[in-house]
């Protein structure tokens, strides 16, 4: 399944039903009079979130969506029907926007969270509603009220606790494949994520946490360079970030704070939130050589520096521990001991 996070659709609510001209014929009835009845109200354009969806790509091939237009009034004193709305149903964590792109409508932030996004159009009333006592023929009706239309915007960002920020080729991937059941693409080139992956962490029957793998940045993402500007939205709903810096390049120090720039130009809300760094790809270096490259980034924060090895599975449990702590604002270094480091599986 391809993954789509916004897209631009049109939506346009039912008409209401024509209201009746209509008189009363039967035998043996005198003075029979009007009995035109009502038209039916159109239907509504809903939206809802739901379960079981994590991408928009059901609204990349249509995007016209309209409600039906309500009965017509009919003799007999007999209302149109109302028209069935139209439910539109999109991942939890989608946000509608106007046309503008800029002016939120809605969040929805949670499940079963339904918003009107256009009303259906009111039924006209029959010449049964236009009878007087000095008018009782009436052949006057109301049409039907048109429903409404607009175009929309809507926005995906995913719903994860943890978000892994890091420069192309950090080894973010491979970190999600090992405390996940997730299959990102991994590869020994930079850019093999093209989209945000997310990986369920179990560390215990009571504790577990959805990580959000995001693209590579850049310098310049905040500004619309590379690929990560669009998918920086993924993480503002994320309670703590997951930094990862690769200890074989030359200069960590300059690559954490590429991404500390980038996550202050982009928003002030998503630079505050905590941090946790680690050094990857620990199997590839000596120790004096990690020791080095801690002490690069120690000159440019004062946070402690992690060091990790996804491929031999080094610190990675101690790493989880600290993002649980994060995620259920709580101490969590007394959870199940009996979560071992060699042979550790999600």
């Amino acid at each position: 399944m391809k993954f789509l996070d916004q897209c631009k659709i049109y939506i346009r609510s039912g008409h209401g039903g024509d209201g009746c001209v209509s008189f009363r014929r039967e035998a043996y009835v005198e003075y029979g009079g009007p009995d035109g009845g009502d038209g039916g109200d159109g239907g509504d354009v809903w939206i809802e979130a739901v379960e079981g969806l994590n991408t928009l790509i059901d609204y990349r091939y249509k995007q016209h969506f309209r409600a039906d237009r309500g009965g017509h009034g009919m003799g007999k004193n007999r209302t149109g029907a109302r028209a069935e709305d139209a439910v539109l149903k999109v991942p939890v964590g989608t946000e509608i926007l106007e046309d503008d792109k800029e002016t939120v409508i809605a969040d929805l932030d949670e499940v079963g969270k339904r918003v009107l996004l256009a009303a259906g159009g009111s039924g006209g009333w029959g010449n049964a509603r236009f009878k007087t006592a000095t008018n009782q023929a009436p052949r006057r009706y109301n049409p039907g009220l048109p429903g409404e239309e607009r175009w929309i915007w809507l926005r995906l960002k995913l719903i994860a606790d943890v978000g892994l920020l890091g420069l192309p080729n950090a080894g973010k991937s491979t970190f999600l494949s090992v405390v996940s059941a997730a299959k990102p693409k991994i590869a020994d080139y930079p850019f093999t994520t093209l989209v945000p992956n997310l990986g369920v962490v179990d560390l215990g029957p009571s504790t577990r946490f959805v990580i959000a793998d995001i693209p590579g940045l850049i310098e310049g993402a905040s500004e619309g360079a590379g690929l990560g500007h669009r998918f920086l939205a993924h993480v503002e709903r994320c309670k703590v970030l997951l930094h990862l810096i690769d200890a074989t390049q030359d200069n960590p120090d300059e690559a954490y704070l590429k991404i500390r720039g980038e996550l202050e130009a982009y928003a002030d809300h998503l630079a505050d939130k905590p941090e946790i760094i680690a050094l990857t790809k620990a199997d590839s270096l000596l120790p004096e050589q990690l020791e080095e490259a801690r002490q690069q980034l120690a000159r440019v924060t004062d946070k402690k520096v992690e060091i990790i090895s996804s491929v031999a599975k080094q610190n990675i449990t101690p790493v989880l521990r600290q993002l649980a702590a994060y995620v259920y604002e709580e101490d969590l270094s007394m959870l199940d001991d009996d979560i071992s480091e060699e042979g550790w599986t999600p």
